[in-house]
């Protein structure tokens, strides 16, 4: 490619109207060549649409029988674009509803071929006075869970507009996700393959309170949440197994005096409970939380030491803790080791189970 205005713009359509069209004008007026329309199984009440879209020059249009999803009509037009534009540096995706303006998605093209190997995303200000509330609640709230549970600072992790580069396009048509949490999927894979991320401010334009938006804040919503669910899940069964033995192993040592020396037998519970809970926890996160595909040898050194350090914290602290207010030692331990937890999934995140 001569230039990046030759970059294919990807438009996935579900059941679109007259702003479609409007957006493909107003690109080719921007000089932009390549456009790639996806029509996500929008049904016969669009097919005239689609067929002046069809006509706009330089546009080629893509059809989905039935609707299957903004995650499925980009890895088709991903596709498309790996095949007929070879050259090509990237794609950049942008919505359909007029959101996006042809300077911001020429800004964001730019970008990538100055650029090539890097994942560029179209942010928007959501402090601004005319954002729909539901968008701004729904953005901020998902940025901050994102930021904590993948380590990565995005301001918008919901846009649309996204200039991909072609070896990264290759990797995400493998990525699981049919409908909207795809692209947070897409986000998580930049953590995984060590693709760099640089955010362009882009206008926040929201046409009749974001009406034409086909994202449902709440159904969408918890498909982009049940991503995190693994997360959770494995830290969660490992503390009700490691708080189960611990009772257990409580019950049986408490009477066993001198069994484990000087030390009290809150200690020798802890460290019995936290040995069986680790290497279960291990196990789930290295295959599923993780997937790492690092040497397990490795990575188990790693988190044997971290689990070390997190079961003398957890021991020390709940006897410590016990001893100054007395009660019950399983209600002591909870918030010791909710604390724990959080601490311990940031440094499994970032050492433990990091690729080099």
């Amino acid at each position: 490619m001569s230039s990046y205005f030759e970059i294919p713009v990807i438009i996935p359509a579900y059941e679109p109207d007259e702003k479609l069209i409007m957006l493909l004008q107003h690109l080719k007026e921007a000089g932009i060549v390549n456009i790639v329309v996806v029509n996500d199984g929008s049904g016969n009440d669009y097919h005239d649409l689609f067929e002046r879209a069809s006509c706009v020059e330089g546009c080629r249009v893509l059809t989905h029988t039935v609707n299957l999803g903004k995650g499925r009509a980009l890895k088709t037009a991903f596709n498309y674009c790996l095949m007929q534009f070879p050259d090509a540096v990237g794609c950049v995706t942008a919505d359909s509803d007029g959101q996006h303006t042809p300077e911001d998605i020429l800004a964001c093209m730019k970008k990538l071929w100055d650029t090539p190997e890097t994942l560029i995303l179209g942010c928007r200000n959501f402090d601004a006075e005319d954002v729909p509330t539901r968008s701004s609640f729904g953005n901020k709230c998902t940025r901050k869970v994102f930021g904590y549970l993948i380590g990565i600072s995005i301001s918008d992790t919901q846009t649309g507009l996204r200039a991909i580069p072609a070896s990264f396009m290759k990797t995400l048509m493998n990525v699981k996700g049919e409908r909207f949490e795809y692209e947070t999927n897409m986000l998580i894979e930049t953590k995984n393959n060590n693709v760099p991320i640089i955010e362009v401010p882009v206008k926040t334009i929201y046409i009749e309170e974001n009406k034409t938006s086909h994202f449902n804040p709440i159904k969408d919503s918890i498909r982009i949440y049940m991503i995190f669910g693994k997360f959770l899940f494995s830290s969660l069964s490992s503390s009700v197994v490691d708080l189960l033995l611990f009772n257990f192993f409580c019950q049986i040592l408490q009477g066993a005096e001198g069994l484990f020396g000087e030390l009290p037998y809150i200690v020798g519970a802890t460290v019995l409970a936290r040995v069986i809970s680790a290497i279960y926890n291990f196990l789930i996160n290295y295959k599923v939380v993780f997937k790492s595909k690092a040497n397990m040898a490795s990575t188990a050194v790693k988190y044997c030491l971290l689990a070390i350090c997190q079961m003398l914290c957890s021991a020390f602290l709940v006897n410590g803790l016990y001893g100054l207010i007395g009660g019950y030692e399983v209600i002591v331990k909870i918030p010791v080791d909710v604390f724990l937890f959080f601490l311990s999934f940031v440094i499994q995140r970032e050492f433990v189970y990091k690729k080099k």
